[in-house]
């Protein structure tokens, strides 16, 4: 059982939660009054942190958001990972898949220098771009199987080609360190991708602002999912109260998904 596992276990029965909040902290979003601050992505980051650590089992920031700050936007990314509490599992949600050696790179920078705990990856150029990322036994690396835009029509719908990638990601998991990113927003095919993957771990975006249905999600996907939302939680006020209205908006997710896990 690799460490990410174990994290993920703990905080999911310590919080009761399977929610997973996304940092996706856009800085013409937040609340004017924060841009009087040294770093307001961070201080933004932080409010919602303080105000949603106990309902949660994991956060995604999303490293565009950061990176398109240049490096006030990357000492905020820095500065968050390590005001996350230890023990909730922090996912970087940055999409990479390239040639081995690129990909070595990139998976040292996120998982080995900046410590994060989980990582989402692009399969599309095949095992030698996600290799890299699986070698690190104890993270986690979310491949995405079915996105929630309405692009995956393109390439992921035609033919079911998503559920060969749910087959090769299965072949992939040798170290048990493989997870899937599955949208919300298509729960038949949610459905079908458990039953191909039955144990592997799904990040479930889409709730929310993309309108994925939450009993559909928590139905197919089972116990072992992390729900993710963004927007609907961390841009809940853009009042001075929009801490609190976040930790109004999780604890209402929060119990929404867990109503729904006991009549499971």
């Amino acid at each position: 059982m690799s460490k990410f596992v174990q994290k993920i276990k703990k905080i999911r029965l310590k919080n009761k939660s399977l929610l997973c909040i996304g940092l996706d902290t856009d800085i013409t979003k937040i609340p004017k009054f924060l841009l009087k601050e040294t770093n307001p992505i961070f201080a933004f980051n932080k409010i919602i942190i303080d105000n949603t650590f106990d309902l949660v089992c994991a956060y995604k920031p999303n490293y565009a958001f950061y990176e398109a700050q240049g490096q006030m936007g990357l000492e905020a990314l820095e500065k968050t990972k390590r005001y996350i509490p230890e023990d909730i599992p922090v996912i970087i949600d940055v999409k990479r898949g390239d040639i081995g050696n690129t990909a070595k790179m990139t998976a040292k920078f996120f998982l080995e220098d900046m410590t994060f705990d989980g990582i989402t990856v692009n399969p599309y150029m095949g095992f030698d771009a996600v290799e890299p990322f699986l070698s690190y036994k104890d993270k986690c690396s979310f491949i995405l199987c079915l996105t929630s835009n309405r692009g995956a029509e393109d390439f992921q719908l035609k033919d079911n080609f998503y559920l060969k990638v749910a087959r090769k990601i299965v072949e992939w998991n040798k170290n048990g360190n493989c997870g899937l990113v599955v949208g919300a927003t298509n729960p038949d095919g949610l459905k079908r991708i458990r039953e191909i993957a039955s144990s592997i771990p799904i990040l479930i975006p889409g709730i929310g602002a993309q309108g994925g249905d939450i009993k559909q999600a928590v139905t197919y996907g089972g116990e072992n999912i992390i729900i993710n939302s963004s927007r609907s939680i961390i841009y809940a006020s853009s009042s001075e109260d929009f801490g609190k209205k976040s930790r109004e908006e999780a604890i209402k997710l929060r119990d929404e998904i867990n109503k729904y896990r006991e009549g499971r």
